[in-house]
């Protein structure tokens, strides 16, 4: 059975409580992504590591600018290593350049639909079986 035609029908069977799970499966998303975000977790870094290609091209590095004699300080890290940058973290760049975790949280959500359908598919049989024996909704 196709998607669409497998959508329609979960929603013509169990209505209302399709609606409520995609929702609830929608606002457990944004909240979990939200608190992703908030903390800094570094999401390109997550997809590096479990071999998952980002799709973030990072930009080549200028060359460093001669100063006129100038001395410079060499970048450090928190326990004073000279020489080595803090790892860039593409997650803080883009909510300080997007308007906000809150703003990057909803864009991720939207961009994580095909994942969430499959699970209100999933969810929402149960969920109706549930509701039916506790009697909040007719079968």
């Amino acid at each position: 059975m196709a998607f669409a035609a497998r959508m329609k029908e979960l929603v013509r069977k169990y209505g209302k409580v399709a609606v409520g799970v995609h929702l609830s499966v929608s606002c457990a998303s944004i909240t979990g992504l939200y608190v992703a975000i908030n903390n800094n977790v570094d999401v390109d870094a997550i997809f590096r590591r479990i071999g998952i290609s980002p799709g973030v091209r990072e930009e080549a590095e200028a060359p460093p600018a001669a100063t006129g004699g100038e001395v410079m300080r060499e970048p450090t890290l928190g326990d004073g290593v000279p020489g080595e940058l803090p790892p860039r973290n593409r997650t803080r760049e883009l909510v300080a350049s997007s308007g906000g975790a809150l703003a990057l949280a909803l864009i991720c959500n939207k961009a994580l639909l095909p994942v969430r359908i499959p699970v209100t598919v999933a969810l929402t049989p149960p969920v109706a079986r549930f509701l039916a024996r506790v009697k909040l909704v007719k079968t």
